[in-house]
């Protein structure tokens, strides 16, 4: 199979599963009956899975920084260690939504359409970077690194993005949310 076949089915892959993810989360949050756990460790899962974003961001930064100095090896941990933080972080919001449901905005004053920007700008750009995750993750493992290059240049800012919006919408929430 050339490399042309080979990427053409790794994006009708990557489009199948993110279209799959995506679909499953809409439905989570917006029309699943959450299961009501008035258990500690749910409550406390936005903190954990906050905690998995900022920890991406983190290997992300150090990633980019290091393919820049040409540190092949800790480019790669790093990348690999962003990846995981982020499947970590999704499975511990797919539980937390779950039980939970989609979480309202109680904020009121300049705050609220602040909010509202990062959270919505989050949102589209979350959906957006799931499939160019795994391409950019699929050309570097068949070492075809011109179009991961090609691609890590879309993913980086919008992956950097997402998981530094998360902790911000976090921290809002968490600061806003007064009930």
């Amino acid at each position: 199979m050339n490399g042309d076949t080979q990427s053409g089915k790794a994006i009708g892959t990557v489009v199948g599963i993110s279209s799959a993810i995506l679909v499953f989360l809409f439905w989570l949050i917006y029309f699943k009956t959450p299961g009501h756990s008035e258990s500690d460790w749910i409550s406390n899962l936005p903190t954990v899975f906050t905690s998995f974003n900022a920890v991406s961001a983190c290997c992300l930064l150090v990633g980019f920084m290091a393919i820049k100095r040409g540190i092949k090896r800790l480019h790669i941990a790093m990348m690999i260690s962003a990846t995981m933080s982020s499947g970590m972080f999704l499975i511990l919001y797919v539980i937390y939504s779950n039980y939970h449901g989609d979480s309202k905005f109680l904020g009121e004053g300049i705050i609220r359409p602040f909010y509202f920007f990062i959270l919505i700008s989050h949102i589209f750009l979350s959906v957006a970077v799931v499939p160019l995750i795994l391409l950019t993750l699929w050309f570097a493992i068949k070492k075809q690194y011109h179009k991961h290059k090609r691609i890590a240049r879309w993913t980086f800012p919008i992956w950097m993005y997402v998981s530094v919006t998360g902790v911000l919408v976090y921290l809002i929430l968490h600061n806003f949310n007064t009930v």
